[in-house]
């Protein structure tokens, strides 16, 4: 049977980007379900936990630079977490864990030539500035490392394995908008692609959506989409049926999700206020010019209320150095009104919540161990390996 799922997925992974559209598109699906119930237990455990949101958002952002695809970047960020979660690691020698987890990412998700190399790293801005200077011997031990750490095992699904699938069918003609009928089809697909996308990036901003399943957390993007845009159905029978999941089981993780996002309206139109006041007050402008963030708002789609759209551009709203913490606030809640569920879900599909061991048949129960010798949670150094 494992031997069939590994098939699977490797068959997926040849596929690469349009592996939803295949023919093997279900088993496929299936493999990636059954593999993420086996995904190690994320126990925050790390010492420098406190750090690992600026750890993120540097390996965002060098994935943006070099355009690597989603899967990439979600899968570094994870080998990071799990590798931080099992052993004491010096600040200074988390930059080489963590582009090194990137590397190892980007050979397994993306095509050669797409790889970052070695001087197109150390030629990077963001790793100058600190002085950092990368050489081949250190990445390739780190490496090593690694892949023993997780017994050279990096078929490891994210939310970005399932975000395209789940994305296929996210809106269609019978969906309703604000309670009418759909009228801008493709311009509503468009949207939601770009929302789901930024919610993809909240997801890995913070580490507390790894007390999810990827899959849960790729169907939560979907729903929380479908909510800012206030498609209705919010969560069609389409998507119950495609997920397996009810609307009960994605609240919980939609809710934080939504909550991230009223966060970044707030921190958008503080940041518009503020510039508006510095225009107000320059003299060397004789009338005010519009901003970009008011451009993109004059062409966005009669779909997204104008203070949600510099949104779709997800990259960080936050400067990089700065709120390493996560972003939700405790006990915070949504201005969505999402608690009630769809009347015409059914009830009679397997549905998962939070990832708990108990609760999983197929759970195999993964107690965080070194994989190298070295007891967790001790001071290592690379160096001395």
């Amino acid at each position: 049977m494992s031997e069939k799922i590994n098939l699977v997925f490797d068959e997926s992974m040849e596929l690469g980007e349009q592996w939803w559209k295949g023919q093997v598109v279900a088993d496929i699906h299936q493999a990636l379900r059954i593999k993420e119930l086996r995904l190690p237990l994320y126990k925050s455990h790390s010492p420098q936990l406190n750090t690992r949101r600026y750890f993120a958002d540097l390996l965002a952002i060098i994935s943006n630079h070099f355009r690597l695809c989603p899967t990439a970047r979600h899968l570094a960020v994870y080998l990071l977490d799990l590798f931080m979660d099992r052993y004491d690691i010096s600040v200074q020698k988390l930059h080489l864990v963590a582009l090194s987890c990137l590397l190892l990412a980007s050979k397994f998700e993306e095509k050669e030539d797409r790889v970052p190399k070695l001087e197109q790293l150390n030629s990077l801005t963001c790793l100058s500035s600190m002085n950092l200077v990368l050489n081949k011997q250190d990445l390739l031990h780190m490496e090593l490392l690694l892949l023993e750490s997780f017994q050279w095992n990096l078929c490891l699904p994210t939310a970005a394995h399932f975000i395209d699938y789940y994305l296929s069918i996210a809106v269609h003609e019978t969906d309703l908008h604000d309670g009418r009928p759909m009228v801008y089809l493709e311009k509503t697909k468009l949207y939601t692609e770009k929302y789901s996308a930024y919610f993809l990036e909240v997801s890995l901003q913070d580490h507390g959506f790894l007390n999810y399943f990827p899959s849960v957390v790729a169907a939560a993007c979907i729903a929380a989409s479908r909510a800012v845009l206030k498609l209705t159905p919010l969560w069609p029978v389409r998507l119950h049926h495609l997920t397996a999941y009810a609307w009960d089981a994605l609240l919980p993780c939609t809710e934080r999700l939504l909550i991230a996002h009223d966060n970044d309206v707030k921190e958008a139109n503080k940041q518009k206020r503020e510039q508006s006041v510095q225009i107000g007050q320059s003299t060397f402008l004789s009338q005010p010019v519009a901003s970009s963030q008011t451009r993109i708002a004059q062409q966005t789609s009669p779909y997204l209320h104008p203070k949600h759209s510099n949104l779709l551009q997800y990259h960080h709203q936050q400067p990089l150095q700065q709120n390493c913490q996560s972003t939700l606030p405790t006990g915070q809640a949504t201005r969505y009104t999402i608690s009630a569920c769809p009347s015409n879900l059914q009830a009679n599909f397997v549905t998962h919540g939070p990832r708990q061991a108990n609760t999983m048949s197929l759970a195999t129960n993964m107690e965080v161990k070194s994989c190298l010798n070295i007891p967790s949670n001790q001071k290592y150094q690379v160096n001395g390996h």
